[in-house]
């Protein structure tokens, strides 16, 4: 195995556990959602070019596709939490509340 992929890999373990560590803010999780999709992006990207298969140049276009659309609900959700409790908690996206 090449060490770009060991790389890609590694960087996609470290954001997944930063999910875990730093999961109290929104804007903390985000950030490692962000990096959780750009390896994957990176990862199926490269395996897309080494394959030479004609429809799997989509695949990191429909990728793209929903980062994009993952980061502005994460950004549209962060301003709601932050306008409303004045700070961006995850513990006040308890849904349970009235």
């Amino acid at each position: 195995m090449p060490s770009i992929y060991i790389n890609i890999f590694l960087a996609f373990i470290l954001a997944l556990l930063g999910i875990l560590v730093y999961r109290s803010y929104l804007i903390s999780s985000l950030l490692c959602l962000e990096g959780i999709i750009l390896s994957l992006f990176i990862l199926i990207t490269l395996i897309a070019l080494n394959t030479h298969f004609t429809l799997s140049f989509i695949f990191p276009s429909i990728l793209l596709v929903f980062a994009a659309c993952e980061a502005a609900v994460g950004l549209a959700l962060l301003v709601t939490v932050s306008n409303t409790y004045g700070i961006d908690y995850v513990q006040n996206l308890n849904l349970l509340q009235c």
